[in-house]
């Protein structure tokens, strides 16, 4: 089997564990939607060029943070328990749908890339499932360094990580935010309430609209539950196809 022929296999195969009908096996992978320097950019809706010539630049402001952050942070414990490298995020700095996670896995922190293990391979996939490429969107973590073992961000940590979370957002201006997983959507809606609770509705964040839904972790060891989180991603499709101007 040919390498295009393997990778139409496994996207079809993934669409069908989502749930998605109506795909048709002989008809090739629909063309990639046109893409602008800000990202996603649906056909059928105008390109306002005023609106881009006026819009600072995500990748300065992104630079910015990150230098401010620095290679070597030590705000927090985190970098006298075994973390390797501070994880900042990776992305097209002005693109219109923005992933959120929890913190690194080992992957990440070797890497220096947030989701590049087995789940980041499935987020990717998951992108791929609404028609973008991995590089048009922006994906961070609450957290940029690796806890101990995986183990959940404690408070002292999150206190001093998520402001770089929140002026990522602003620097990059999403449209969409998906939060991946319960601590992302607990942290950004500052809610007690379960992922189960939380999914399956927009909110209003900051000008954009977030979407919480599954981790794609969770998804890996559950499933059954990949048809919720297609549910939730053609909330961000459609989103991402209306023609409201993001927020300046």
């Amino acid at each position: 089997m040919t390498d295009v022929r393997r990778q139409i296999a496994e996207h079809l195969r993934f669409y069908s564990e989502l749930g998605v009908s109506g795909v048709n096996k002989n008809r090739r992978l629909s063309k990639q939607p046109d893409v602008s320097s800000n990202g996603y950019r649906p056909s059928g809706v105008e390109h306002r060029t005023s609106d881009l010539d006026h819009r600072p630049s995500g990748k300065d402001a992104l630079a910015v943070i990150q230098t401010d952050i620095g290679p070597d942070c030590s705000r927090c414990k985190l970098h006298t328990l075994g973390r390797k490298q501070v994880v900042f995020g990776v992305g097209n700095p002005d693109a219109d749908l923005m992933f959120v996670g929890e913190a690194p896995g080992a992957d990440e922190d070797a890497q220096g890339v947030p989701f590049v293990g087995r789940a980041g391979q499935l987020l990717t996939k998951m992108i791929e499932a609404i028609n973008l490429r991995r590089e048009q969107v922006y994906i961070a973590n609450v957290i940029k360094c690796r806890p101990p073992g995986n183990r959940n961000p404690e408070p002292d940590e999150i206190e001093q990580c998520e402001p770089f979370l929140f002026r990522q957002i602003e620097a990059v201006k999403p449209k969409v935010i998906v939060a991946l997983g319960s601590f992302a959507a607990k942290t950004l809606l500052r809610s007690d309430e379960s992922i189960s609770r939380l999914r399956g509705r927009i909110y209003d964040f900051h000008g954009a609209k977030l979407i919480p839904t599954f981790h794609p972790s969770f998804l890996l060891r559950s499933p059954d539950r990949k048809r919720d989180a297609w549910e939730d991603l053609k909330k961000a499709r459609a989103l991402l196809s209306s023609p409201v101007t993001r927020s300046e």
